[in-house]
């Protein structure tokens, strides 16, 4: 006669971040425990029910990042600016450009620098 061993709970197997981060996410489904509990495959529902929970934070999220992507912006354009004084600056003091061929050169050198 042969005698099952009961498995291991696969959580167990799990390092310590992704536990902490399933027992949130288990938790945040409590609210709907009478939505689950009353379907046919509880397991199942609590699933999905985790399933919304996770997509009302990724909505949360995604309306924050949306809030701060213009600022974000102007904050980036004002410092492409500068660094485009400070790039052109720094290759006039070296170059030194004195005639239209060394300033589109310079230029060129500026546009190219730019890229970085």
């Amino acid at each position: 006669m042969k005698l099952f061993k009961r498995k291991e709970d696969w959580k167990n197997n799990l390092d310590d971040e992704s536990k902490q981060l399933l027992s949130e996410v288990l938790d945040s489904t409590k609210k709907h425990r009478y939505a689950y509990n009353s379907a046919d495959d509880v397991k199942i529902a609590q699933l999905w029910t985790a399933l919304v929970e996770l997509k009302k934070e990724l909505n949360r999220t995604n309306e924050l990042l949306g809030k701060l992507q213009e600022p974000w912006k102007a904050i980036v354009s004002v410092g492409e600016e500068e660094k485009r004084k400070t790039v052109e600056k720094l290759v006039q003091d070296i170059i030194k450009p004195v005639d239209e061929t060394t300033q589109e050169a310079t230029q060129k050198l500026v546009e190219s620098l730019m890229k970085f």
